[in-house]
C-alpha cells in the first residue's frame, strides 16, 4: 500500500532532522521528506513549515526561494499544514523583531519582544528568552487537541511572541504577557512551542496533526 506523504519545507531555517524523526516515530505509515523541491510539496498530503532563529533571515528565505508561494498553494489545496517555531511567527501580520518585518498575513496580528525586566508572582526575575516547559491552555476544541489535557507542558525557546486574539488563538501560555502558543485557521495550525521537543504530548500533536484531515 502506498505510503502518505508527509514534506517538511527546507529552506534552509529549521531543526528539521529532530522533527521528520519524530513523525516518524508517531506515524509509520507515513513517508517523511525533507525537501525544497517545490513539485514534490504540492504532491504532499500533510505539509510542515519549521523555522528557528531571526525572522528576518526566515522571511528573507522564504521569499527568495518562493515558499510564500507555495505556502498559500497548500492553504488553497485544503492540505493540512502545521507551522513550528518561527514558522508559526512568519504566519503573522508583521514581527518587532529586527528593527519590523513584514510576514505572510495569514493571521491579523503582531509578534512582540519579550519586556527585558519580567518578574514572576513571587517577585523572582525571568530569563528571555523564554526557555523551557511552560502549562498551554486550550482555549478552542480542535482535532490536534486529541488526546491531550488542557494545561499539558510544551518546550518552548522563543524571545519574542504573538498575540493572543480569540479569534486565531487555539492555545495560550504566559509567560509574563500572555501569548498564543498555538493558532489556527481552516486548514492550517501553528505552534510557538516544538512539539518533537515536548515528549508524550508533543508526539501525540504530531501523531493528530498526520490524522487531520484539515477540517474543522
Amino acid at each position: 500500500m502506498k505510503k502518505h506523504l508527509l514534506a517538511i519545507i527546507d529552506y534552509g531555517m529549521g531543526n528539521l532532522h529532530s522533527v521528520s524523526k519524530a513523525i516518524e516515530h508517531v506515524a509509520p505509515d507515513f513517508q517523511v521528506e525533507v525537501t525544497s523541491d517545490k513539485e514534490r510539496i504540492s504532491q504532499a498530503d500533510h505539509v510542515l513549515l519549521p523555522g528557528v532563529g531571526a525572522i528576518r533571515d526566515c522571511m528573507a528565505e522564504i521569499r527568495k526561494q518562493g515558499v510564500d508561494q507555495v505556502v498559500s498553494d497548500v492553504i488553497a489545496s485544503g492540505r493540512p499544514m502545521l507551522g513550528i517555531c518561527v514558522g508559526m511567527q512568519a504566519l503573522m501580520k508583521f514581527s518587532d523583531e529586527n528593527g519590523g518585518v513584514e510576514c505572510l498575513s495569514y493571521f491579523d496580528g503582531h509578534v512582540h519582544q519579550f519586556p527585558k525586566n519580567l518578574y514572576d508572582a513571587n517577585d523572582l526575575p525571568m530569563k528571555v528568552p523564554h526557555m523551557g516547559w511552560n502549562n498551554v491552555q486550550q482555549t478552542v476544541e480542535h482535532p490536534l487537541w486529541h488526546n491531550i489535557a488542557s494545561d499539558s507542558r510544551f518546550y518552548f525557546v522563543h524571545s519574542f511572541y504573538a498575540e493572543a486574539h480569540a479569534d486565531y488563538t487555539a492555545g495560550k501560555c504566559q509567560y509574563g504577557p500572555e501569548f498564543a502558543a498555538m493558532i489556527y485557521r481552516d486548514n492550517l495550525f501553528a505552534t510557538q512551542f516544538h512539539p518533537e521537543k515536548s515528549h508524550t504530548a508533543g508526539l501525540q500533536l504530531l501523531k493528530n496533526f498526520t490524522q487531520w484531515d484539515g477540517k474543522l
